[in-house]
């Protein structure tokens, strides 16, 4: 497993007020697994108040703005289901995937979710699981493209 999706950073079982609450979470985890600086969790909040980072399907995907990139120590996912869902400017979400890519790495990570989200099974897979084992499999496939 490369370093892109690190199981510590697949969280299952989160609590979320609000959607800067849940933006907040998926930043703190990158910072946890070392894969950005505490600041880098403000540029995501910025991003998302400029524009939505809701994809649909119940998914959104919070990443930081250019000016983040400095931040990003080496690009890495942060998986968290909220299973409760979160208001995301109403649109109830249940999974949010963070990103971090310090280069243009995040568009194709971007590419590649869309790709997995688009299958509505697998996109219901994705957002119930309940096991870091399956966000892996399911999302194996962004870490083989990006390889």
């Amino acid at each position: 497993m490369s370093e892109l999706l690190d199981r510590r950073a697949i969280r299952l079982d989160e609590k979320a007020a609000d959607r800067d609450e849940a933006v907040r979470r998926c930043g703190e985890v990158l910072v946890e697994i070392g894969a950005v600086e505490p600041g880098y969790v403000d540029t995501m909040l910025a991003r998302e108040r400029s524009i939505s980072t809701y994809v649909g399907e119940g998914v959104a995907i919070p990443h930081g703005t250019l000016g983040g990139k400095e931040l990003v120590k080496r690009d890495a996912l942060a998986v968290l289901r909220f299973p409760e869902g979160v208001d995301w400017g109403g649109e109830p979400v249940a999974l949010c995937v963070g990103i971090a890519a310090a280069g243009d790495g995040h568009v194709e990570l971007l590419a590649a979710l869309a790709e997995i989200l688009l299958d509505e099974d697998q996109a219901r897979e994705l957002r119930e699981a309940t096991d870091p084992g399956t966000v892996i499999r399911l999302l194996g496939k962004i870490q083989e493209d990006s390889e």
